[in-house]
């Protein structure tokens, strides 16, 4: 696909379109971190950053890209593994981190109406401090809400509260012709034709441009406790799993974590971790409004868990033994990250019955591909998250043993019935591995999708498929 590049009577007319010319950069003055997003394996050039205030920005601004064939990309923190926010084409970042505020909280709807920009843990401690929550809890709380809708973002909570889109009602979109779009709202139901909304959650930016949202809250739970279980056996961690599913017990998170992460964790931290006896660990969360019935929810998982093999249960219920267990879990990827020079993500999905057969596999893909490949997940979905570690290997030996290790694991991913991504997206990076679980006739239709929205194909280019010239 062809574009054009920005000539001098584009950036003065840019110009004009913005009310403060400090809100338009050029060139060198466009910081390096608009070039690449959390992960850094894939750069591009952005002829234009644009700080945007408003949905009528928004609107002139594509609008303008749209009849001139520039391609345009919306970008919130940055924070992505897959390249989805990264200018690969060049063109216009519109940067959505300024509209940040919350609009309204409507305690009859039990919605709230937020801006993009707003980031997740802003608006976790709002809802808070007014008794309600927000259930989706991605592990990156400085991403923005507009990033987590853009990607269908998941987290820890998904277990027993749902994923992102579960808690979108409303939206409103700046199509790529530049016309303005609002689709759902308060309502909690709809069956009124095609619920456009849903097109949006998940397309990370390439269908149009989310400016503004209605927010699903729910009542904030009077208690909450987790239980930290250590295993000897891998194996016997993940086969609990599903027998904590079928139980009836109803978790708020099943976290799964490796000694071998755990570890990285406490020297990325400073922090010793509050035991050390096992190989793998469930982290469990239950929560609930009767104290009672809480403690008989996570007495049963605990008895459950010691005839499963766990070698003790502990309460995480002083302010110590939280920040110890919950700040090393949160600090997973950056520990990760520090304990090697360059390293590669793997975000596969599998049905939960998988995930202890998936988990044995990844030894031995990581014998095979001859690369450490540390992981943790969200083991309440099937969510795995894996990582490959450069460890000084040479460039190209790097490049043939990370794309062999991928091949494995999406290869058995898709074998036993999982996918590519759960929850970080497809972008730039994953795309020859999405086209391979899911096959063209989808690709197809996703294609057909968007043309009918971006005809141009300005919208993010080349992000989630290839397009077709």
């Amino acid at each position: 696909m062809k574009y054009n590049r920005l000539t001098q009577e584009n950036r003065e007319d840019i110009l004009n379109i913005l009310q403060n010319s400090k809100d338009v950069l050029f060139g060198d003055e466009i910081s390096n971190d608009y070039k690449h997003d959390e992960m850094e394996g894939i750069h591009g050039e952005p002829e234009c950053v644009v700080r945007v205030h408003t949905t009528q920005e928004v609107s002139a601004v594509v609008r303008y890209a749209n009849e001139h064939r520039i391609p345009v990309l919306a970008r919130g923190s940055g924070s992505g593994l897959v390249g989805a926010a990264v200018p690969i084409h060049g063109g216009i970042i519109i940067d959505l981190k300024d509209m940040n505020r919350i609009l309204e909280l409507d305690e009859d709807n039990l919605t709230v109406t937020i801006q993009p920009g707003v980031l997740l843990m802003e608006l976790a401690q709002f809802a808070t401090e007014h008794g309600y929550m927000y259930p989706p809890d991605p592990g990156e709380k400085s991403a923005t809400v507009g990033g987590n809708i853009s990607t269908n973002a998941g987290g820890m909570r998904a277990v027993k509260y749902g994923v992102t889109r579960d808690y979108v009602r409303g939206l409103t979109v700046v199509l790529p012709t530049g016309e303005i779009l609002t689709t759902g709202g308060k309502i909690v139901k709809n069956s009124s034709g095609y619920d456009l909304k849903d097109l949006f959650i998940g397309a990370e930016g390439t269908l149009g441009i989310i400016t503004e949202a209605v927010m699903k809250l729910v009542p904030l739970p009077a208690h909450s406790i987790s239980l930290l279980i250590p295993y000897m056996k891998i194996n016997d961690c993940m086969d609990t799993v599903p027998k904590l599913i079928r139980s009836g017990l109803a978790p708020t998170a099943i976290e799964f974590m490796q000694s071998e992460v755990i570890r990285h964790s406490e020297t990325f931290l400073g922090k010793n971790f509050p035991d050390k006896s096992g190989d793998a660990y469930l982290l469990l969360t239950f929560d609930g409004e009767d104290q009672d019935y809480l403690e008989k929810q996570y007495e049963a998982a605990a008895e459950l868990c010691l005839e499963c093999g766990a070698l003790d249960v502990f309460l995480v219920d002083t302010d110590e033994r939280k920040d110890s267990v919950w700040s090393a879990r949160s600090a997973f990827l950056e520990a990760i990250k520090a304990s090697t020079d360059m390293m590669d993500e793997c975000d596969v999905v599998v049905p939960r019955s998988e995930i202890a057969p998936f988990i044995a596999y990844i030894a031995e893909a990581s014998e095979q591909s001859a690369l450490r490949i540390p992981y943790f997940g969200h083991a309440g979905d099937g969510n795995l998250h894996i990582y490959l570690c450069r460890d000084g290997l040479e460039e190209t030996e790097w490049i043939q043993r990370r794309d062999h290790a991928f091949k494995l694991l999406y290869d058995h991913a898709k074998s036993v019935g999982g996918l590519v991504s759960g929850e970080h997206g497809i972008g730039y990076v994953k795309k020859p591995y999405m086209r391979e679980s899911l096959g063209d006739n989808v690709l197809d239709l996703m294609r057909g999708i968007k043309k009918v929205f971006d005809p141009n194909s300005i919208m993010n280019p080349d992000k989630l498929f290839d397009l077709e010239d």
